[in-house]
């Protein structure tokens, strides 16, 4: 199964990544994740992106392609990956679909995970963290034990107008590369709401048909 899985911040992509990549035995390619390897590998691409990266610039697509079709040239993605965080762009989709054809390789699915940017805002903006265990509770759906509320933390970005922020960028960049996969037959949209288990059922049951 080769994939790629698309959801705005805060759609509990993470969480359900985890348990797609567990049920499938194929690996998880971050886009971030990936960088940090290639570089630290010091391959020819991430050498290329350390450069970039040493100036303060933007590692171009044309380098990030790269590293995406060297790491799944890797023997472990045979038999399929998950990429995650990447393409956020139509024209990184374009490049990467031209690099896949060039492999010899093609995708199988692109897994939308949708989420009502109102349930986002609310879920983000309702997360604090214990200082002490590192525990994250939301004020709603995991409230934590009165008596620790007032020690606990309330990240920086968990704001109203950080959380806008970042699904303005999606709906403006990631979002228009949908109709892009949707034409080649590829997307399935999935309800991400509700229990994650529930969610979880949803995406197995689309990849497993």
């Amino acid at each position: 199964m080769r994939m790629i899985f698309i959801g705005p911040p805060g759609a509990g992509k993470g969480t359900q990544a985890k348990r797609l990549i567990d049920l499938l035995q194929i690996p998880h390619i971050s886009s971030g994740d990936m960088l940090r390897e290639a570089v630290a590998q010091q391959t020819p691409a991430g050498i290329e992106a350390q450069t970039y990266m040493n100036a303060g610039a933007l590692v171009p697509d044309s380098v990030v392609i790269q590293m995406v079709i060297d790491r799944i040239a890797k023997p472990d993605a045979h038999a399929g990956f998950m990429l995650d965080g990447f393409p956020r762009t139509l024209p990184q989709a374009e490049a990467l679909n031209t690099a896949l054809h060039n492999a010899n390789q093609a995708l199988d699915l692109v897994l939308v995970l949708e989420v009502p940017d109102t349930l986002i805002v609310e879920r983000i903006t309702g997360r604090r963290s214990d200082p002490t265990t590192g525990r994250i509770y939301h004020l709603r759906f995991d409230p934590p034990p009165p008596e620790l509320l007032p020690h606990l933390q309330h990240r920086s970005d968990d704001t109203d107008e950080a959380c806008i922020a970042r699904l303005s960028k999606y709906h403006a960049e990631t979002a228009p590369i949908i109709p892009f996969y949707t034409a080649q037959g590829l997307v399935r949209h999935v309800d991400g709401t509700g229990h994650p288990d529930e969610v979880t059922a949803r995406l197995q049951a689309l990849v497993t048909a």
